[in-house]
């Protein structure tokens, strides 16, 4: 007994670890939790009733029955009838030590990031009520506040989510079932890929999980296991199995999965990940590792059928605009109806005219493309884009500025001109969005390390001229007598009024 309760009897001792005992099971049975069993890993669902033991250790019936079987088959009078030895510890026996329960997995047994939730109960409420189902205009609207441009990337997934989740909640429609509708995304990088898919998970409040394809590899080969992506999303929903059921798996860098080309060696990290891919993006029921990414002897496995996880991949698949223009290039001719060799050479979002033969030339297989049904590319940015980028969101990087300046009084302006310089480095590095807080990060470092030393500091303006380097920004102080005529040269470079 671990209390400070003075008892005054054995039987009374007795009883004390009898209620704690019988207080811990009941916390036990009305866990949201299933018990694992301690030796072979199985849950509570697949292995039956288990035997709790103490320091909340489950072993399940057949485990238990083993261990008394191979205990059975010891003489332990034999042993017993040993003369004790003298081996400098005292021990009696030694060859033999007994284990201490408690040193097992520490207080808690097995954590929770490996156990499996309980499933509901069947008069518990569905989940997802069509009725509650956002449309795909309140959808696209949604996404609208926080990413900027894209408009038919945006369109095409709220109509497909929108379908998806209608699939989900209502199984069947007149005994018509409805397939499901995966999506592949094509587009530059930093055009918003992975953050349209993260604001629409957000937006629907299902479980999301994001999975690099770079990481995955054939079975047997160092490397994550392909199912993997299913045992990132059941931790998302914290091991509820019927959550991650209806979750949305994000599979980036799609495009570095493709056939190699020119090569005598096994394949292990492209065109054998995409064949082990079909059976998840079909719908199949898989056997996933409950917290950690690989199966092995020590980790639980839970049974996941992805038939209703949306599953979504992106790449920025790189020369596919050279595949696109070949193909357009053979159209080319003489004559009348002749186009120019050069026609397509210029074009800027030449990624729009894609179709299913340029991914496969690319190096997906016919039957990966096949799986992803909805195809749709996103532009590139341009200045307009990058500027709206700047301002417009929810969370827009200037806005983000803007509020850490407020914190110390002063507030932050910016010239029109000097957004528009912004957005033209931006496209200079030729890296989409992320490039604009690289450069924003760049300047604004003299002015955060700067700012916090003065409180006579009212306003900070921006101008194209600091951001090009040729002047500074246009400090004002909040009195208009210059009390401290030494504020003009806070900042290097900058203008004082």
């Amino acid at each position: 007994m671990n209390d400070d309760k003075h008892y005054d009897s054995d039987e009374e001792i007795k009883d004390a670890q009898d209620k704690k005992d019988a207080k811990d099971e009941k916390e036990e049975t009305h866990s949201d939790y299933e018990d694992v069993c301690f030796i072979c890993r199985r849950p509570e669902s697949k292995a039956g009733k288990m035997f709790r033991l103490p320091n909340h250790i489950c072993v399940c019936d057949d485990c238990m029955h083993k261990t008394m079987d191979t205990v059975s088959q010891f003489d332990y009078q034999g042993l017993l009838n040993q003369p004790p030895t003298d081996d400098g510890d005292g021990r009696r026996f030694p060859n033999i030590s007994f284990v201490n329960l408690a040193d097992l997995q520490g207080d808690g047994g097995i954590p929770n990031k490996q156990k499996i939730k309980k499933k509901k109960r069947s008069d518990d409420k569905p989940e997802i009520d069509i009725k509650n189902i956002l449309p795909p205009h309140k959808i696209k609207a949604k996404l609208d506040e926080y990413v900027v441009g894209q408009e038919h990337a945006k369109k095409v997934m709220s109509v497909a989510v929108y379908n998806h989740y209608k699939r989900v909640a209502t199984g069947t429609m007149d005994e018509i079932e409805i397939e499901k509708s995966n999506m592949l995304m094509i587009g530059p990088t930093g055009c918003g890929k992975t953050y349209l898919v993260k604001t629409l998970a957000r937006l629907l409040d299902v479980p999301l999980a994001i999975a690099d394809a770079t990481s995955l590899t054939e079975a047997g080969y160092i490397g994550d296991d392909i199912e993997s992506v299913v045992s990132k999303l059941l931790a998302a929903a914290d091991n509820d199995v019927e959550r991650a059921e209806r979750g949305i798996i994000f599979i980036d860098e799609i495009d570095k999965i493709a056939k190699k080309k020119n090569t005598n060696s096994r394949d292990v990290s492209g065109e054998s990940v995409q064949q082990g891919m079909l059976k998840l993006l079909e719908g199949a029921e898989v056997e996933v590792p409950v917290g950690a990414n690989s199966k092995n002897a020590m980790v639980p496995l839970a049974t996941v059928n992805t038939r209703n996880i949306l599953f979504i991949c992106g790449g920025a698949f790189p020369d596919l605009e050279e595949i696109i223009r070949q193909r357009l290039n053979k159209r080319t001719s003489i004559g009348y109806n002749a186009e120019l060799r050069d026609k397509y050479d210029k074009e800027k979002n030449i990624l729009n005219r894609v179709t299913v033969e340029d991914i496969k030339k690319f190096g997906m297989i016919p039957e990966f493309i096949g799986r992803l049904p909805i195809i749709f590319t996103l532009e590139g940015l341009s200045k307009e884009m990058m500027i709206k980028i700047l301002e417009e969101p929810k969370n827009a990087i200037l806005k983000q500025y803007q509020k850490l300046l407020e914190l110390d009084e002063v507030k932050l302006e910016f010239e029109k001109e000097a957004l528009e310089a912004i957005a033209e480095k931006a496209l200079e590095k030729d890296t989409g969005a992320r490039a604009l807080r690289a450069i924003i990060e760049e300047f604004m470092l003299d002015i955060m390390y700067e700012v916090p030393k003065d409180d006579n500091i009212g306003r900070v303006t921006i101008t194209r001229e600091y951001i090009e380097g040729t002047g500074g920004p246009i400090i004002d102080i909040r009195s208009n007598s210059l009390e401290h005529p030494d504020r003009l040269n806070v900042i290097e470079g900058g203008a004082a009024r």
